[in-house]
Formats: C-alpha cells, structure tokens, sequence
C-alpha cells in the first residue's frame, strides 16, 4: 500500500495501516525534503518552539490519543492559561465568553461593541426563531441575522480568522461551526442557547480544551514516523507522484520522481493525504468529477513570526495573547504570548532570560502583505505588537515561517461537496482521500481523516478478496 503525503495525516494513515494489516507492505511518499507538513519546530533564541500549530483540541482524542501510541503521552501538557483578550478599537479589552463567536452574556459586550452593536446584539432574544432546514449558509450570514455585524466583525472574524484565515461572511457554517448551527433548536435566541452549551462560567470545565506536547506540537508527525519506520513502514521524501493510474487486474501504478528519471511504483490501494490541487491532479482520470470539485478549493497564506524578547524589555502582559478584528486594519491578526501559555516554553527561555511570542499575519485572498520580504514581515509584526501592548518591542532573534496555501476554505455547500467527493472516490476500488480539505483544518480533524480513509481503504480490499 501507498500514502502519497507525509504531513499529519498521511503518517497517521501509514501508521494506522501498519497496526491494523501488521504483514502489508507500506510506503510513505512524500515530495518535500521534511515530513510534517505545516507541523514544525524550529529553534528562536536557542528555543525549539512550534513556528506551525501549537495546540490541539485536547476533547477530541485523535491527536492525543496518537501521541500515546508513538510514546510521546508523558509530554502532553495543557495551557497554564487560556483567558485571550481583543486588540479592539486601540484597546486590549477581555474577551468576551462565546462559543465559536457567539456571546453567552450580552451584558459582556459592552466595551466590546459600540452602543448601538450592543443594542442591536439584544434583538437576538426578540426576534423570530431561525430554522435552516436542510440548507447551508455562511458563520457570518447566520450570526449576523440573530446578533447584528458588530458581533461578526469584532467577535467572530477573530475567532476564524485564527483558525481559517478565512472570512466570517464566507465560511460555511454546517462545516466550520456545526456547534453553532445545533443552537439553532435550543433556543429561539442565539446568546441563550450557546450560555446553556458551556458550562456556567463560575465552574471549571471538566477538562481542558486544549493540549500541547512539551517541546512543540511539531513533535508529533517526526514521532509518528519514526514509530511507523521501526514497525516497517518505508518512509521517503523527495518522492514527488507525478501521475496515478489503475493496473489492468486491479491495484495501481504510480509514476514517481522527475520527468527525466520517473520511477514505477504498484500498489495494491492508495491513500492520498496531499492538499486539495494535488490530490486534485492524481485523480483526473480515475476519478474526474472528484478531481474537478477539490481543484476549485481556494486555500489562504498565512506566515508565523516568532520573536525572542528579553524578559527584562517586556512589560507585564495578561492572559495567552490577544485576537484582532480585521475591521480595524492592523496587519497581525492575533498575537500568543507563548512564554505565558505554555510553562514549558517559558522554562526552555528561562536560562537565558527570554520570552519567546509569536504574532500571525495573512488572510484568504489578502496575502499582499505576505509578498514582502522576511524582514519587513516581521517589522509589521513588532510594530503592530508594540502598538498593542503598549511598548516599543526589541527582539534578540526573529523566525519567519511562510505557510503558503496551507488553509483551505470552508466555503458554503462544504459538506456537499467533500461527500461528493468521497462518493466517487468510494466507487474506486483501493482508493481514499484524507487532510485538512475534508473534515476539519485542525489535527485531531486531519487524523480522524486519515483513519477513515484507511478504514475505507480496507473494507473495500477486503471486500473484493475471495
């Protein structure tokens, strides 16, 4: 068997198909020199730190149930705090409690929103109940139609933005906040229904959201291949599929490496876990109408800056960080405090007297500000961050990370889509399609994409053996 693509969830399908079929041949290919895809770790300040995703949803267990399985359970850790605040309108000010966006107390928002948000905001509790049928439609549409646009634009464009890089007005809701979308038969106001989804806010959750791994969450997919090479997986990189097709008697041929020195590979089943254009590409003769709807997924840029700060330089700082409404113009979209989330990253920085806090930048189809050199990125990064916690900000070291089209977009009719996608896909025996594009952007998501697609994979193998 075959996984084209070494991020997360393709070691994870590789991984899980050694542990169910221990006897099957697998191999691992993947086209860029590193595994990991937009899991990484890099050193800033002689601090190895994640410069990709830093935290998982620790209430899914996929991603820290996968971590145990490769022997990394005795380094997940969680936040030692997670109370976020807005940089809204020249100001940071608490964020408010909201599930996905949504407010639980309207009493909250003032601050927040101008008078007449606030108002508009309390109309949710009087106006006529929403009812979507069947239909899909934008987070912003829905949420702005119970609580008006003030409570889009500065409570969930910032909420998306971090996860998405996306737009509120755009993202499908059934498929980026399905949570949201279930409040709609709880209660006729939108507010009231997501306060009685949480828990009272006077009473400690019963397990945290999140989790990280000591050492970074990029630790995660290097260990995953490493467990998956000791039980015989073959693990290659710089291994670029150029073309996929069926072998005549069944199974697969894939072409691999350069147009002047391919190599011939077969294959009884094939797992592709690239993005969305990749995938697009290797199945536009096995499976075109597939092929057609995941080559129109857009994707967004986004770029990660890191900064090593002298603790003495800092001032004192509240809370993990601070989201930024787009409305306000400001280039960073949110900033961490990594050195205050997570107590490991302040011990690593600790010898030397460091902090270390990273700042995000770039949007779907506003990846200009992307375009500019390293340097001045993150010159807008340390500008913005001053400006927000109210000091001139004076980095020892500054890290970089590009993630080019590594987000895709949730447009509306997701849902429909990805399940016609997987439809046709399915029709194709020894064949399934897994990542970010399907079910989910973050880890846990792309994991439980993976071992769906080895599942699929399987069950249709096994279903054709005599």
């Amino acid at each position: 068997m075959v996984v084209v693509g070494g991020g997360v969830s393709g070691l994870a399908a590789a991984h899980r198909l050694r542990t169910l079929r221990p006897g099957v041949a697998v191999t691992v290919l993947e086209s860029s020199p590193r595994l990991g895809g937009s899991l990484r770790v890099e050193e800033v300040g002689g601090v190895a730190v994640d410069v990709g995703a830093e935290a998982v949803l620790h209430r899914r267990p996929e991603a820290t149930g996968l971590a145990r399985e490769v022997g990394l359970g005795a380094d997940l850790v969680h936040p030692a705090t997670t109370t976020a605040h807005l940089w809204n309108r020249g100001r940071l000010v608490r964020m408010p409690r909201t599930l996905m966006g949504v407010p639980t107390d309207l009493r909250a928002l003032d601050g927040v929103l101008s008078t007449a948000g606030v108002a508009r905001a309390a109309l949710d509790g009087v106006l006529p109940a929403t009812d979507l049928g069947e239909d899909d439609v934008s987070v912003g549409r829905l949420v702005e139609e119970r609580l008006g646009a003030e409570v889009v634009d500065r409570l969930v464009e910032p909420l998306l933005g971090g996860v998405y890089a996306g737009h509120a007005r755009e993202i499908s809701a059934r498929a980026a906040v399905p949570q949201v979308v279930a409040l709609l038969g709880r209660d006729r106001a939108l507010s009231r229904a997501a306060r009685d989804a949480l828990p009272p806010a006077d009473q400690p959750l019963a397990a945290p959201v999140f989790a990280g791994l000591r050492g970074g969450v990029g630790r995660l997919p290097l260990a995953v291949a490493e467990a998956a090479t000791a039980a015989g997986v073959v693990v290659r990189t710089g291994a670029t599929v150029r073309d996929l097709a069926r072998r005549p008697g069944g199974g697969w041929h894939l072409v691999v490496g350069s147009a002047h020195d391919p190599e011939l590979l077969r294959a009884d089943a094939v797992v592709l876990a690239t993005p969305a254009r990749a995938t697009a590409r290797l199945l536009s003769d096995v499976a075109p109408a597939a092929a057609l709807t995941l080559a129109r997924l857009e994707y967004a840029s986004v770029a990660i800056v890191t900064l090593a700060v002298r603790e003495v330089d800092l001032p004192a700082v509240a809370g993990s960080g601070f989201l930024v409404p787009p409305v306000d113009g400001h280039h960073i979209k949110a900033s961490t405090f990594s050195f205050a989330k997570w107590s490991w990253v302040r011990e690593a920085g600790a010898a030397d007297g460091l902090l270390l806090l990273r700042c995000s930048l770039g949007r779907h189809r506003e990846e200009q500000v992307l375009q500019r050199p390293d340097e001045e990125l993150a010159a807008l990064a340390v500008a913005d961050l001053g400006a927000a916690i109210g000091t001139t900000v004076h980095p020892v070291d500054v890290h970089v990370q590009r993630w080019g089209g590594a987000l895709p977009q949730y447009a509306v009719g997701h849902l429909e889509r990805v399940a016609s996608v997987r439809r046709e896909v399915g029709r194709v025996p020894g064949l399934a399609v897994c990542g970010s594009a399907y079910d989910g952007v973050g880890v846990p998501a792309c994991i439980a994409s993976a071992e769906l697609a080895v599942a699929e994979v399987l069950l249709r193998l096994d279903t054709m053996e005599p």
